[in-house]
């Protein structure tokens, strides 16, 4: 089955940077979109970027200009270089792909999350 593995979280001082890590496996024919979102207690999950296959990327405004979204499309990975990080960045970051499974199924994929905290 397809599994979304995420790493790189944990804490960090404000203004520091953190590098999510998120490779999927299991039964993948084809990854459409890759990206991350994130969560913070008491709130929706929101968007933070995303990359196409080709290449394309979206960013939150919130995070344009600090976070690289980045793509490594022969391991099935995407990475998310956070840098300039500010208290309000804090949130569980989950890893999401659009895919085709071998069996011909196209759905959303979700990782576990990874916790990040940015505090002094």
């Amino acid at each position: 089955q397809v599994q979304l593995v995420e790493s790189g979280g944990g804490l960090v001082q404000p203004g520091g940077s953190l590098r999510l890590s998120c490779a999927a496996s299991g039964g993948i024919f084809r990854i459409n979109t890759m990206g991350w979102y994130r969560q913070a207690p008491g709130k929706q999950r929101e968007l933070v970027a995303t990359t196409t296959t080709g290449g394309n990327t979206n960013y939150a405004d919130s995070v344009m200009d600090r976070f690289t979204i980045s793509r490594d499309n022969a391991k099935n990975t995407v990475y998310l270089q956070m840098n300039s990080l500010k208290p309000e960045d804090a949130a569980v970051y989950y890893c999401y792909a659009d895919l085709v499974t071998t069996w011909g199924r196209r759905s959303d994929y979700w990782g576990q999350g990874t916790q990040v905290t940015v505090s002094s």
